[in-house]
């Protein structure tokens, strides 16, 4: 018999709680582990608990992006689907960029939400029609949000490395990070080759979504540039 997926549930709302945690006990293959309220209790739970999926309002009140990033710090291999009332386009890429695997609305039928708690946990992602024209609104490329396949091979940056991918991160530009460091633009521009080689990623984005994960920048500061 095949192990059901452990999921938790991350929601300030009970009544959004009580009625997920009632639709997923009458489908196989699911189990809810806890209902958690609060980013923080989040936080703290995931420090002895490692659910296979969270299903996440990162928008709803004591929650926000960065409670996303500290997730995929802590369980990098749980995995993130965001299910939010209100949306903005930035908002979506943001936490996209923190960790969030999949997204949909709170106003999605029940078959789109089950679909996308069934895509998610087989490992893929799925983006409700809203969500996709918001994302679209905004001119991202959601290939340009994933971080190359990981491997067991450590990632060692040298200090310099970490200062230049935290300033790439914020949105400085080669010639910004290189007035800043006191550095040329053509030392700052092999940094961030050195970089994307260490890390087995081919743009920026892909930089960013490191650094967030890796904590070195906090996911509400940086802005994506096209250098």
């Amino acid at each position: 018999m095949a192990r059901s997926i452990s999921i938790a549930i991350a929601d300030s709302s009970p009544v959004f709680r009580y009625g997920l945690r009632n639709i997923l006990a009458a489908k196989t293959g699911y189990h809810v582990i806890d209902e958690i309220e609060s980013g923080q209790a989040l936080e703290q739970w995931l420090k002895t608990q490692s659910p296979d999926m969270i299903v996440i309002d990162c928008l709803a009140s004591g929650f926000s992006v960065d409670t996303v990033a500290a997730c995929s710090r802590i369980r990098p291999k749980t995995k993130l689907l965001a299910i939010t009332s209100s949306h903005s386009g930035q908002s979506i890429v943001n936490a996209l960029r923190a960790g969030i695997t999949s997204y949909v609305k709170k106003d999605c039928s029940m078959d789109e939400v089950m679909e996308a708690i069934d895509e998610t946990s087989k490992g893929g992602t799925f983006f409700c029609g809203q969500i996709l024209g918001a994302i679209k609104a905004e001119n991202i490329d959601l290939s340009d949000l994933e971080l190359a396949e990981a491997t067991c091979d450590p990632i060692l940056l040298s200090q310099r490395e970490i200062e230049v991918l935290t300033h790439i991160s914020e949105g400085k530009t080669n010639v910004q990070i290189a007035e800043k460091l006191f550095l040329s633009s053509h030392t700052v521009n092999t940094h961030r080759k050195n970089i994307m080689q260490k890390l087995g990623v081919k743009n920026t984005a892909s930089m960013v979504m490191y650094a967030v994960k890796s904590g070195l920048v906090n996911p509400n500061r940086f802005l994506f540039t096209n250098s």
